[in-house]
């Protein structure tokens, strides 16, 4: 049983949900629908996670025996793990968005000092041309702020900078690698 809910946790990896499949190893190991796919989600769970992490042979048997599973199916587990984890990591770095990445900026401060209704106005304005990278093509945007929101965008990167600094986002972070 495990081997076929094995065999479909990584098809619905490949190719997304599979019902029918589904319906037939049911009909194959005499068991409902919803234990099949329930088994298969939390599986496919169990296997995207745990190579997203890529923990060792020892951290996933931990993880496992939580569970309280049988010995030789705590086994045939970790071996499905361990066989198809490479697999896995390659599907879900596919299915990951690719987004841009800085390249450069370019900025201008322009300041207006006077118009026709009014001679004496300051109105200062900051234009930033951003280059950035995606998929091997170099794009721009342009973006233009008032220096008061500048100051407060800057003030809010930096303590969200600070707060990376903190034990629990540490903690976050290295349970995230």
């Amino acid at each position: 049983a495990v081997g076929e809910l094995g065999r479909l946790a990584l098809e619905q990896l490949r190719r997304g949900a599979a019902p029918r499949a589904c319906e037939a190893a049911a009909r194959k190991l005499n068991i409902g629908v919803d234990t099949v796919q329930h088994g298969v989600e939390g599986l496919t769970y169990l296997l995207t996670e745990s190579s997203k992490l890529m923990i060792s042979e020892i951290d996933f048997q931990d993880s496992i025996h939580v569970l309280g599973f049988s010995d030789e199916l705590n086994k045939s587990l970790l071996q499905l793990y361990l066989d198809n984890r490479k697999e896995i990591r390659s599907i879900l770095g596919e299915l990951a968005p690719r987004l841009p990445s800085y390249h450069s900026l370019e900025w201008r401060l322009d300041v207006q000092l006077a118009s026709r209704s009014l001679r004496q106005q300051i109105k200062p304005a900051v234009t930033m041309k951003l280059h950035l990278n995606q998929n091997e093509d170099q794009t721009a945007q342009v973006l233009q702020t008032d220096p008061a929101t500048l100051l407060h965008l800057i003030q809010q990167l930096e303590q969200a900078l600070g707060e990376m600094k903190t034990n629990h986002c540490r903690r976050i972070v290295r349970n995230m690698k």
